[in-house]
Parts: structure tokens; C-alpha cells; sequence
């Protein structure tokens, strides 16, 4: 209805450049578009542009950034054959994912250490495939069609955390406001349960013709309790899944081997991974039966997902 009443365009390749300000508050924005500045007033204005947002810088708020010590190559391989069941290799600060994609395609990631990326080019893309072909030597050939780092791609990893994700006239979405580790496999999923959460907001917003921080503050609100818990979740598993320590290690398989027999406990982490839960899938009881140590008499019990 919005958009019929107030038709708007896509403009592809504009920089941005700042916030426009009256009386304190946000009422749009100036950015680069083909050498041209363009200027776009708006009564609410979204940043969703990653980790570094300079959207978030124009606003003012002030957030923290926390690097991993290890980050991901990714890249697109051809398979010799159907590839269609994903594997997933985890060792002494070793990860190595295969995923089916279209074709006869699989999408890889490799777990290096953040400042290890330039070592590892200069190695060769033959000592990869090594790497690689030690790890999963049924997928050797699948291995040989890396031929060039013009393949591949870098992925940086970084949890984000902003003081609050609303201010007049303004507010911060995905990446912008709570990047998070990609082992909770939620960055993206998340993004998008944000702009469905903020389109209720703004449906409020609109009707009642205000745009202040307390009645954007709702999105905040409804939102960062679910992001935090998964913020939490994703270290745990950089602890426990990204070590080279073999006491962190053998607890990590033990709760992999024992999550394999215990459907309760396996679909409590389903819930968490797929976004459908706000509270941790383990309390402490759990992850002592996760770990083996205590009898888990529910264990076929599924919960009831409400």
C-alpha cells in the first residue's frame, strides 16, 4: 500500500556518503551515484550494510567489533559426480565443509587462521588440494577442479555488537547491528526475521506518523534477546569446535557422538540453528547429558515446538 501510495526506485551502485539532519533528527540521506550526489529524504532511514556500516557511523552509535582468529576460504568446485549429501569435516583446529549446489557443483569452506590467508596463497593451490585430499580423500577428484585462487574467495569473520539499533529517524539491521559467527549459521536468516520484525514497526510507525527512537525502540526490543542468545551460541561452538586443544577436542566429539543417539537434545539444536528458539538450547543439565556424563531418560521425547 506504501508503495503505491509513495512509489520508489532501486539506484545500483550508489556510495553513501551521510545522514541528513533536522532538529536532531534523521530525515534521509546523501550519497554517489555516477559522480552525481543524489539526495533521498526519508521519514525513516535503514542500515543494512554489514559489519563496517557506515550508515551506523553516520548515526552515531557506538558499538563493539570482535575479530576471530579464524576466518574461511570458500570456494565453488566442480564434482565428477552427483554431489547431493553435505559433509562436514572437524578436526584439531580443522574444518572443512562440502555442500551440494546446482549442478554437478559443490560449495567448499576451509577454516584458516585470519592471518594466515596471503601464507596460504603463496603455498600453492596444489598444497590445498594436499590439505584437502588428507582430509577427505574420497573427494579428491572433486579437489582437482580448484585450478586458480580466482575460484575462491575469502570470508573474514567478526561479531558485532551496537549499543542500540535505533536513534530518531534511523535504524540497524543484520550485520550493522549484531554480526555474529557464521557456526550459528544464523547472519543471513536473521537479517530477514529483521526486516519482517521492523515492517511491523513501521506499519505502526506510519499509522500513528511518528518515528522516534521510542517508537522504533519496539524492533530493538523484540529482537535483541533472540540475536544475543545466538551470538553466545556461535562462541561457544568457535570454542569448542574451532580448537586445537585435544581435552576441548575430545569433549567436542564426545557431544557429537552422544547428540547422534539423543533426538531430543539433537532437535533442540535444530530449533536454535533454524531461528525458531530465543532461550540457549542447552541448560546445564543438558550439556552434562550432552557430554555423557549424566543418563538423559527423555531422550526420544521431542519437545512441542509452539
Amino acid at each position: 500500500r506504501h508503495q503505491q501510495e509513495c512509489p520508489g526506485q532501486l539506484s545500483f551502485g550508489t556510495r553513501f556518503e551521510r545522514v541528513i539532519r533536522s532538529e536532531g533528527r534523521i530525515i534521509g540521506v546523501e550519497g554517489r551515484l555516477n559522480e552525481q550526489t543524489i539526495r533521498v529524504e526519508a521519514k525513516v532511514v535503514v542500515g543494512a550494510d554489514g559489519p563496517f556500516s557506515p550508515v551506523r557511523e553516520a548515526f552515531g552509535v557506538p558499538y563493539a567489533l570482535h575479530r576471530y582468529h579464524e576466518s574461511y576460504l570458500i570456494a565453488m568446485l566442480e564434482s565428477p559426480r552427483a554431489f547431493d549429501e553435505a559433509q562436514y569435516y572437524v578436526g584439531r583446529k580443522t574444518i572443512l565443509g562440502l555442500f551440494p549446489a546446482a549442478g554437478h557443483k559443490a560449495y567448499a569452506f576451509y577454516m584458516v587462521a585470519s592471518n594466515a590467508l596471503e601464507g596460504l596463497k603463496a603455498r600453492g593451490v596444489k598444497a590445498l588440494q594436499r590439505e584437502w585430499r588428507e582430509i577427505a580423500p574420497e573427494y579428491s577428484p572433486m579437489f582437482e577442479s580448484l585450478q586458480d585462487w580466482s575460484q575462491t574467495a575469502y570470508m573474514g569473520t567478526g561479531r558485532v555488537k551496537a549499543k542500540t539499533w535505533v536513534v530518531d529517524g534511523g535504524v540497524l539491521i543484520g550485520d550493522a547491528a549484531h554480526g555474529m559467527n557464521p557456526h550459528a549459521s544464523q547472519g543471513r536468516m536473521q537479517a530477514m526475521v529483521d526486516a519482517t520484525c521492523l515492517a511491523s514497526v513501521l506499519a505502526d510507525c506510519f499509522a500513528k506518523g511518528d518515528w522516534s527512537v521510542t517508537a522504533l525502540k519496539r524492533f530493538e526490543e523484540t529482537r535483541r534477546k533472540q540475536v544475543t542468545m545466538l551470538q553466545q551460541l556461535a562462541d561457544e561452538e568457535v570454542f569448542f569446535w574451532n580448537t586445537g586443544n585435544p581435552v576441548l577436542g575430545w569433549l567436542r566429539d564426545r557431544v557429537f557422538a552422544t547428540m547422534d543417539h539423543n533426538p531430543r537434545l539433537k532437535y533442540q539444536v535444530l530449533m536454535a540453528t533454524a531461528g525458531l528458539r530465543e532461550t540457549s538450547p542447552f541448560g546445564w543439565i543438558d550439556r552434562m547429558q550432552a557430554a555423557g556424563f549424566l543418563p538423559d531418560p527423555r531422550a526420544n521425547q521431542l519437545p512441542v515446538h509452539e
